[in-house]
């Protein structure tokens, strides 16, 4: 093992926080904590990389991410870091953050008021999309209802360019979903649960096209105004109306699965 290896903290290194943050902070910390998890169990994490945030409630626009090093897995409510805009520590934790993962959350936490939760992902279905040209096609009642949330932007290299963060503010807009072009998938909601809901709809539909597409047969389109109806049903679903209802029973089974996150 090397040196740096052996001086990397570990999750039993982590403090419980709970007493140290407002009662609102601690409840977003479980959640996003339970997010983190949720990922893992669908298979959707990258190893350490690609990560989730949460704004923290005041007016700082401080914001809860992932301590770099940790398998999705192994994260905590007290092991999240709390940073600022200009990707500083404003808790201690000895973690340090994923550089990447700090412009793309920034970028949107500092300019979109609605984004209490942002969600990036490198699965490999999610990939394979947003390397086609297309994009996102309504093949399927999962892609027909988060296609009115859809927007798209182009590959930069690693969104390591603090510049990069204004294009992919315009680029983003009002929608709710991006397909980062040849990079993976991005989806946001006010808070864990509505962006979870919307990651898990254009996970699922990029599964289906790359199946569909897959089995050679010619697609079958559906009727004109159809995709155009259901995103309209979907645009009320994707604003707190299913993930409050489905949320509390992810959060049962991430408790009956490995209640640690909590910690």
């Amino acid at each position: 093992m090397s040196a740096a290896a052996r001086k990397m903290p570990t999750p039993d290194s982590v403090m419980c926080v709970k007493d140290k943050v407002s009662a609102d902070e601690w409840a977003i910390r479980e959640d996003l904590a339970a997010t983190y998890r949720l990922v893992a169990m669908h298979g959707w994490d990258d190893m350490i990389f690609t990560h989730i945030s949460a704004r923290v409630p005041g007016p700082e626009h401080h914001f809860l991410i992932n301590p770099y090093g940790l398998l999705f897995e192994e994260i905590t409510a007290s092991s999240l870091v709390k940073i600022d805009v200009e990707g500083n520590k404003v808790m201690e934790s000895p973690f340090p953050v994923n550089a990447a993962g700090f412009t793309i959350h920034s970028a949107l936490h500092m300019n979109r008021e609605d984004a209490g939760c942002v969600i990036h992902l490198h699965t490999t279905d999610g990939v394979a999309v947003s390397a086609q040209k297309d994009g996102l096609l309504p093949l399927d009642q999962h892609a027909m209802m988060i296609s009115g949330e859809m927007a798209y932007h182009d590959y930069e290299g690693v969104a390591l360019d603090l510049d990069e963060r204004d294009r992919l503010v315009a680029d983003l807009g009002d929608k709710n979903a991006m397909l980062l072009r040849n990079h993976g998938t991005l989806a946001l909601g006010k808070n864990c649960a509505d962006a979870f809901l919307r990651m898990f709809y254009l996970e699922r539909a990029c599964s289906m096209q790359v199946r569909a597409l897959a089995g050679g047969a010619a697609p079958n389109w559906p009727n004109q105004g159809v995709p155009e109806k259901t995103a309209m049903q979907g645009k009320g679903a994707f604003n707190g109306m299913v993930g409050a209802l489905a949320w509390p029973a992810l959060r049962r089974k991430c408790d009956r699965v490995d209640p640690s996150y909590k910690n």
